[in-house]
């Protein structure tokens, strides 16, 4: 764990795992709510195989700087390739979960010669009235100023039905934790959002992905849900599409074994 300084001198919160000489890289995109830490169900396999594995914090996310924004999504992939190019990564396999999914889509716009592959997980390339009602309802939660109260009053929205039946005791330590996240979490969480609702629309760009491309949706997605996907999958030249059963937005707490499988069966075709 440590702290990368941008050229622009933003303090990004990164980690290292796996082999640090592994022949293959794969970064984790954070979503919106998420930290590295959010990536623990889906890591252990990947550090297994001897991949060498990059996550870190957006700015506006837990533990980087929040400064002043709206952001775009251009931004933080400048930011990732600093970070990346530091490290001493040429090219590497993308990953993202919803916001981060959307960062790894416009970083392959970006910087194709930088990307072997994608994996999007409960994203989208543009927005509808429901998404932007969501937005405009988390904003409000983040008024609160109670970490606890935003996370029930945001959690129906992203976790499928079956999953918080199954799991009250999970989410209400999930909730207590966010009450307990730093004083500037909700911030910086609106920042986000903002971000999200005025730079997120890329579908017309998505002919520019030159690397082959996973998009997988939880079926039960109300947030993102999979007609999103599809769309994607649609304009992005070398995609396959997938969709998981009984599975809300957040696929990688809910199906992290079929994400495991997913995932790595894509990825290890297009490197052996």
């Amino acid at each position: 764990m440590a702290d990368f300084i941008t050229r622009g001198g933003i303090r990004l919160f990164y980690e290292e795992k796996g082999d640090p000489n592994g022949r293959e890289t794969v970064a984790f995109l954070n979503g919106v709510m998420a930290s590295t830490s959010s990536w623990s169900l889906l890591c252990p396999v990947f550090e297994k195989l001897g991949f060498r594995i990059i996550l870190h914090d957006f700015k506006g996310q837990m533990k980087s700087d929040k400064p002043a924004g709206p952001y775009s999504f251009a931004q933080h992939c400048a930011e990732a390739r600093e970070l990346f190019q530091f490290l001493g990564v040429d090219r590497l396999h993308l990953i993202g979960t919803s916001y981060g999914g959307e960062v790894a889509m416009k970083f392959a716009i970006l910087y194709p010669e930088m990307v072997k592959t994608i994996s999007i997980i409960d994203s989208v390339s543009e927005l509808d009235s429901v998404l932007e009602g969501f937005v405009l309802g988390w904003k409000t939660l983040c008024d609160t100023g109670d970490g606890e109260t935003f996370f029930w009053g945001m959690a129906p929205s992203i976790y499928g039905p079956d999953f918080i039946r199954d799991n009250r005791e999970m989410l209400t330590q999930r909730a207590k934790a966010t009450k307990a996240a730093p004083a500037d979490y909700l911030a910086g969480q609106k920042i986000l959002y903002d971000t999200f609702a005025q730079d997120v629309t890329m579908t017309d760009e998505l002919k520019k992905v030159q690397c082959p491309a996973l998009i997988l949706c939880g079926e039960q997605d109300i947030l993102k849900p999979p007609r999103f996907s599809k769309i994607m999958a649609s304009c992005i030249p070398d995609a396959e599409f997938l969709t998981i059963p009984g599975c809300g937005h957040v696929a990688i707490f809910e199906k992290p074994r079929e994400l495991e499988s997913a995932i790595l069966g894509f990825i290890l075709k297009h490197v052996l």
